[in-house]
């Protein structure tokens, strides 16, 4: 009996969206220890969240739209991320008191519509061929595990608790599902609306990376953290290249 389409889509997106607890190991660290290496896992995100968007997310889109079309709702999602961040700022943090940046909601959401591309992407890769979509699936999951591994450091680092940070990391990797779903069921149908989401979604971490976390590593005045904080930034804008120039993603 031949295993349904379907199923290996949710199989496979529901694998992906595991990669979101790669940060489990620490709730066993002291939050001293825990503190020493966020401060580059920052700098590592923040070169990664560039790097996502200039080299896979708007190019892709490119694919789609002209670049008149593309830079438009980048810019939206840059302003539209923007404004959010702002209303989270006067929700949480009216009083003078903000516990929880509100970046680390804003990298929940970016996330979230990035995940949910990545399920419009397997979703078209099994309906393809189910050998594809296996292939598609492990590129993508390499991919996520850096960058959830970085998200995860900016929640912390913003003021969650190690625990909520997991849960919302794993909430923003479900929607890859959704998209596996969306994917299957409407097929090319949703490619035209799909297209737009990869611009939005580059100028929301375009916005997180050069808005909150490379401030903060303007932060640190030890010129020796300064030179390392920057090596890790750059790791982070490598490896998504590697990722471009090797699998294309």
């Amino acid at each position: 009996m031949e295993i349904p389409v379907l199923f290996w889509i949710l199989a496979f997106t529901f694998a992906n969206s595991l990669i979101s607890f790669i940060g489990i190991f620490t709730l066993w660290m002291k939050d001293k220890s825990l503190a020493k290496i966020l401060f580059v896992l920052v700098a590592f995100s923040a070169g990664s969240l560039l790097g996502g968007a200039l080299l896979h997310l708007l190019p892709e889109a490119l694919l789609s739209m002209g670049s008149m079309e593309a830079s438009l709702v980048l810019i939206t999602g840059f302003s539209v991320f923007f404004l959010m961040e702002k209303l989270l700022h006067w929700h949480h943090c009216h009083e003078g008191k903000c516990d929880v940046h509100p970046y680390s909601q804003l990298i929940v959401i970016g996330d979230g519509i990035h995940n949910f591309i990545d399920g419009l992407v397997i979703a078209a890769s099994f309906i393809v061929n189910p050998a594809l979509g296996v292939i598609t699936t492990l590129v993508i999951i390499s991919h996520e595990v850096p960058q959830e591994l970085g998200d995860f450091a900016v929640m912390v680092h913003g003021g969650m608790k190690k625990k909520k940070a997991l849960f919302y990391n794993f909430l923003s990797q479900l929607t890859c599902m959704a998209g596996g779903v969306i994917g299957y069921l409407f097929g090319s149908s949703f490619g035209a609306y799909s297209a737009v989401l990869l611009p939005f979604a580059a100028g929301g971490f375009i916005y997180i990376a050069a808005s909150d976390l490379i401030p903060e590593l303007h932060k640190e005045t030890n010129i020796r953290k300064s030179m390392m904080a920057f090596g890790f930034f750059m790791l982070g804008i490598l490896l998504m290249l590697f990722m471009k120039v090797y699998f294309g993603g």
